[in-house]
């Protein structure tokens, strides 16, 4: 048995049905093997990153055992360059980046840091004097600064090392470089707090709309604007100029009239636009309700009860506070926010309109229509 140093690859490799060989290249490893018959190497003396030996040695073989010295020498020629491990154009070409900062593969962040900072500034282009120099800083200066970027995001490392250690799964390599690269890196946070601003924005416009088309409708109604001038007389607001003092045209009075008949409706008309809460406010409002009333287990107050009997009822704010006080009053009095005691009121109502819906004439009239059925048309003329 003679030590010898041999230039293995991980490759596949099958034979046709002539007998010739065909090899696809994957990757090739440097090692220390033994020969013997039985076999070709020892896979304790891979000596690149803990590559499993046991994929290459079965390859190695076949071509070994092809008995064709000629080929097998071009072989081991064409696979002498050192850049055949690495993808070109991924991460730092057919170069190792930790060989480019000159650190090893458990080196540290810091350690990678210092390592960078120390190579910039020795390789950094201002620093040099000619245009030769100059050029050749400028390249290794974009290789280094390639290596530290890749070396220095934890996701871009994890996937580089696993490049190394299974450089066969050349796809793959591609597609999470590219996707690494590609992908937007946005702070979720952001990103979720910046989406509920805008829709907030989005809410607080359109009831701003909203409240400005009821008080347009409002204003041009004759029952509101009568009672809007009253009330801008009685303040002296549509007082005509005195004396004196330069009149306006038509136009102009017109449209401060119109302007004051606005503002007081707005001031003392109820208008209330049925639209939800921003989102920012409903979010605040269900952890703070969780918080108070299912972790610390509060007391309902008068506010939180009315809540939910508007829950129970499955009724907007809005349509809840048109309600007349006497009927919002006998809810909190049947105490409806608890919701046993509201279904057994839901039951009752129900059962209450079922009875007052079979005494009504139209309901017997409608009973008795579908009872004798729809009549039939017929084109058949009667003798």
């Amino acid at each position: 048995m003679t030590p010898w140093t041999a230039v293995c690859f991980l490759a596949r490799a099958a034979a046709d049905t002539r007998g010739r060989m065909g090899i696809y290249f994957g990757r090739f490893i440097q090692l220390d093997a033994v020969y013997r018959d039985d076999n070709f190497g020892d896979q304790a003396y891979c000596t690149l990153y803990g590559c499993s030996l046991c994929r290459v040695l079965p390859a190695l073989r076949m071509v070994w055992s092809f008995g064709c010295l000629p080929r097998f020498v071009i072989l081991l020629w064409g696979l002498t360059s050192p850049g055949a491990c690495l993808l070109p154009g991924l991460y730092c070409g057919e170069q190792i980046c930790y060989d480019v900062l000159n650190v090893t593969r458990n080196a540290t962040k810091s350690e990678i840091q210092r390592a960078y900072r120390q190579l910039a500034r020795k390789y950094h282009p201002d620093k040099q004097r000619d245009d030769e120099s100059k050029a050749q800083a400028q390249e290794l200066f974009r290789l280094v600064a390639t290596a530290y970027e890749t070396l220095k995001d934890e996701e871009s490392r994890k996937n580089y090392d696993y490049m190394l250690d299974n450089p066969d799964e050349v796809y793959r390599h591609y597609w999470y470089y590219y996707r690494h690269r590609v992908t937007p890196k946005v702070d979720v946070r952001i990103v979720i707090i910046a989406i509920i601003i805008m829709i907030s924005i989005v809410q607080y416009v359109s009831s701003w709309h909203k409240y400005e088309d009821a008080v347009k409708y409002m204003s041009s109604q004759a029952k509101y604007r009568i009672r809007a001038k009253e009330i801008a007389k009685e303040r002296g607001y549509l007082e005509m100029p005195k004396g004196g003092k330069k009149r306006k045209d038509k136009e102009e009075m017109r449209l401060e009239e119109e302007a004051i008949i606005r503002a007081v409706i707005k001031e003392f008309a109820d208008i209330r636009v049925a639209i939800r809460s921003p989102l920012y406010r409903w979010m605040y409002f269900q952890l703070d309700w969780f918080w108070r009333f299912t972790i610390q287990r509060q007391e309902l107050g008068r506010d939180e009860k009315f809540y939910l009997i508007r829950r129970n009822l499955q009724m907007p704010k809005a349509q809840f506070d048109c309600l007349e006080d006497h009927e919002r009053e006998s809810f909190f009095a049947k105490e409806l926010w608890i919701k046993e005691k509201f279904v057994v009121w839901k039951e009752e109502k129900e059962a209450k309109e079922r009875a007052r819906l079979l005494e009504s004439g139209q309901y017997k009239r409608m009973k008795r229509y579908m009872r004798r059925g729809v009549g039939q048309i017929t084109f058949v003329d009667d003798e």
